[in-house]
């Protein structure tokens, strides 16, 4: 897929390139990111530049994965990063993001993530968008919640991070959940939400 760009009332959302590597790595030395998320850790300068010069482009490329700069409009100051990730199953696609330090509790991130969606469904045809965060990352969970994910349960093991597996919390947004058509029939069983 061509390399896409969107835009909120706040945010610019663009592909990460190597001039945002400063940025990313300024970034990612919060000791939060390298907790939570599977960024290196510790964080230098090189993973930077992998990042920003070399998988988000390949991954636009190849599509299996989206990674967006998240920026404010108003000064473009990089607020966060956003990524929807192939999960090679027809029309599932997995987002993960980390919000830099001090942008924390703006919103941004919930803003970021909804429109994150409405494109997956629109723009690449899916029909689940997935989330997961190891359990205990309440801020991630927040977020999702704002955005309309709805919580599935929880998964052992099913995280891997630096060499330790880890339980995930884990939810999932639909194109219905935004009023979107699907790509393809859904058929939920009887007694989920919407089934008969």
């Amino acid at each position: 897929m061509d390399p896409t760009t969107l835009t909120t009332e706040r945010l610019l959302m663009r592909p990460f390139a190597p001039e945002d590597a400063d940025a990313v790595h300024t970034a990612c030395q919060d000791p939060e990111i390298q907790r939570w998320t599977v960024v290196p850790s510790p964080y230098t300068r090189a993973d930077a530049e992998l990042f920003t010069g070399k998988l988000c482009p390949e991954g636009w490329h190849d599509g299996s994965m989206y990674n967006f700069a998240v920026l404010r409009r108003e000064d473009a100051q990089l607020v966060g990063a956003l990524g929807v990730n192939n999960r090679y199953l027809p029309g599932t696609y997995e987002v993960g993001y980390w919000t830099a330090k001090e942008h924390r509790g703006a919103g941004y991130t919930t803003e970021a993530l909804a429109e994150a969606a409405r494109w997956a469904f629109t723009a690449l045809a899916a029909d689940r968008v997935e989330w997961r965060t190891e359990i205990g990352n309440t801020a991630s969970r927040s977020v999702a919640l704002r955005a309309g994910f709805r919580m599935e349960g929880d998964q052992r093991s099913a995280l891997f991070n630096k060499g330790v597996r880890r339980d995930t919390w884990n939810g999932a947004l639909l194109p219905a959940d935004l009023g979107l058509p699907g790509t393809h029939t859904y058929l939920p069983a009887p007694g989920v939400s919407g089934g008969l």
